[in-house]
């Protein structure tokens, strides 16, 4: 896909590596490489397995961009929201591996994957936007809302609490968690599990649970491009 982004493609499924520096930070290369790989396991009919590096799937958008403008900051979420918007209407089931932390949109991607395994350990799991000083844009209320209950919505969202792995399955993010060495072997399984539906049906019922959800996205996407997103000091 390209230097941050990997593909390798394994019997019914692929497994898309993020790997960008310590944070695994989400930057345009990062989404570039993503929407890269979920074009090529759409073409080659895989289930998608993805992952990041030892101790965290990602932190987050990359901070050089989100601090450089508003309008830097804009261009970048506004990729972000619409690689959610793919993956919760993606035809083929997307499995996280969470190999730790999983912060902000790191999170996001977690809320937007059809399966989501975690690891045994002290990771942080949740959306610090506002810790960090910024308002929530619509697109990640929309996402937090598609999939977390209403208490854990204003927790997450409102308070930017952060969550233990074991936590994260109680509030949404997670639907499992094993011990480290487990994690790839137990995404597989999942991914055998996947390979038993129907294709056609998971694709065409995936659209009809979600569609509220994928129709208030697309226009929260293009509410925050009308409005502003930036980090306040």
């Amino acid at each position: 896909m390209n230097e941050f982004v990997t593909y390798q493609s394994e019997g019914n499924y692929a497994i898309i590596t993020i790997n960008n520096g310590k944070a695994n930070a989400i930057s345009h290369e990062v989404v570039a490489g993503l929407n890269a790989g979920l074009d090529k396991a759409e073409q080659e009919d895989k289930i998608i397995i993805l992952t990041g590096t030892a101790g965290i799937f990602s932190g987050g958008f990359d901070l050089k961009v989100m601090t450089k403008s508003p309008e830097s900051a804009k261009e970048l979420v506004t990729k972000g929201s619409k690689l959610s918007l793919r993956m919760l209407s993606f035809p083929k089931p997307i499995i996280i591996a969470c190999n730790g932390h999983a912060i902000a949109k790191g999170a996001f991607l977690l809320l937007s994957a059809d399966y989501r395994i975690g690891v045994e350990g002290n990771f942080k799991i949740g959306l610090n936007e506002v810790m960090i000083g910024m308002t929530m844009h619509y697109a990640g209320i929309a996402i937090a809302k598609s999939r977390l209950s209403e208490v854990y919505l204003n927790r997450s969202v409102n308070n930017a609490e952060v969550f233990s792995s074991k936590e994260a399955i109680t509030a949404g993010f997670l639907d499992v968690i094993v011990p480290e060495d487990d994690l790839l072997p137990t995404a597989i399984k999942v991914a055998e599990m996947f390979a038993k539906l129907n294709k056609k049906a998971h694709a065409a019922t995936k659209l009809k649970v979600r569609k509220p959800h994928l129709e208030a996205l697309a226009i929260a996407i293009e509410l925050d491009l009308a409005g502003e997103i930036s980090l306040n000091s």
